[in-house]
């Protein structure tokens, strides 16, 4: 009985739940208003400046060619000329244009080496353009590679730190052309939930219309609520989304546990139960060995040496906790503090609580990543 709490606690190296009722959050950080968002840029261009560990020319012709063109529209002639260099690399560069970014405005780049380079480490990238998905440049980037990570090497060993073939430059692409978009045009603005829930869309309407004092809010589904930007009587969209990105709403939030196979971790919310449940746990090695045996026959008897196998198989049945019993009602959090001190193996804690969750008696959403 009480050990079914102690058998079902030890799933994870770490165990992470909600204790407590979740406080008011901002509209802010629950939901995307529509059309306020960023758009992805990607370029392709070259790092040059390396101390010997760009890309080989040979394994990466597509950098030898990028490189001849950059050098032909500086007016350098290289037709028919062999070069080698080993302090050049070719990289994609991309980077998110932030909403309502202002031509001139600088936003940050992540510089990725695509070819054989061993390190970005000390380059410098040459002005590269960048695109959105409308095929249209919207910012060019150039600039001073920061490397995070490291490498050397000897005759007999290679050491690695971190990941030398990527960086960032910091403020490195200037904004050279702007998203159109008329903002300060809506008359009527959606609001859509990270999370949709219709619990919590209703109370960011009410939420909405009381701090307004108007029915300007309009739960459309479990996702979305539409803000009427006219009846809230500001001078702009602006100011009417200044005004009720700060309004304070209690969220809802799905009884749900999320499991981390990798790291071990169980993040589970307060509103997770069990039903009444009896469990069983044991573990099973099978064990099997060769030791196969040389023969060979009496001297002078003409007979030939041959390999006889032996075969040596073991089952074990390890003992396990036994049967144990959850009362209905129970809480996630108490059963695995349980699991926790019996000291349950991550891998056994994981296949408990999938065949809870298969038996039905574990009565929340169960994401397994």
């Amino acid at each position: 009985m009480k050990y079914l709490i102690a058998f079902l606690s030890s799933i994870f190296s770490l165990v992470l739940w909600s204790s407590v009722e979740a406080g008011p959050v901002r509209i802010k950080d629950l939901v995307e208003f529509d059309g306020v968002r960023g758009n992805d840029l990607v370029g392709y261009g070259l790092v040059v400046g390396l101390n010997g560990t760009g890309d080989g020319i040979r394994n990466a012709p597509f950098t030898e060619e990028i490189l001849a063109n950059l050098l032909e529209r500086l007016g350098v002639n290289v037709t028919g000329e062999e070069f080698r260099p080993k302090n050049v690399a070719a990289v994609f560069v991309t980077a998110e244009l932030p909403p309502f970014a202002r031509a001139g405005s600088q936003i940050d780049v992540t510089v990725s080496a695509i070819g054989d380079a061993k390190s970005l480490l000390g380059g410098t990238l040459i002005m590269t353009p960048m695109n959105a998905a409308d095929g249209q440049i919207y910012a060019v980037a150039q600039g001073s590679v920061i490397s995070g990570g490291a490498s050397a090497e000897g005759e007999a060993e290679t050491v690695i730190e971190g990941v030398p073939t990527a960086g960032v430059i910091p403020a490195g692409a200037r904004v050279e052309r702007e998203i159109a978009f008329d903002f300060s045009g809506l008359s009527r603005l959606r609001l859509a939930l990270r999370t949709p829930d219709f619990t919590t869309a209703g109370r960011i309407e009410a939420a909405v219309n009381a701090e307004f004092g108007r029915p300007v809010a309009l739960m459309l589904d479990a996702g979305t609520v539409e803000l009427n930007i006219e009846a809230t009587r500001a001078r702009s969209p602006a100011h009417a989304l200044g005004r009720l990105e700060n309004v304070l709403v209690e969220p809802q939030r799905k009884a749900r546990v999320v499991v981390d196979q990798r790291s071990g971790t169980i993040v589970m919310g307060e509103d997770v139960r069990i039903s009444r449940v009896a469990v069983s746990q044991g573990n099973l090695t099978l064990r099997i060995s060769e030791a196969p045996a040389v023969v060979q026959p009496n001297p002078f008897a003409g007979g030939e040496t041959v390999v006889v196998p032996r075969t040596d198989a073991q089952i074990r049945e390890d003992i396990g906790t036994g049967l144990a019993e959850v009362s209905g009602g129970t809480s996630l959090s108490e059963v695995i503090a349980g699991l926790n001190a019996l000291g349950v193996s991550p891998r056994d804690m994981i296949d408990i609580l999938k065949s809870i969750k298969a038996a039905g008696a574990l009565h929340a959403e169960f994401v397994v990543r």
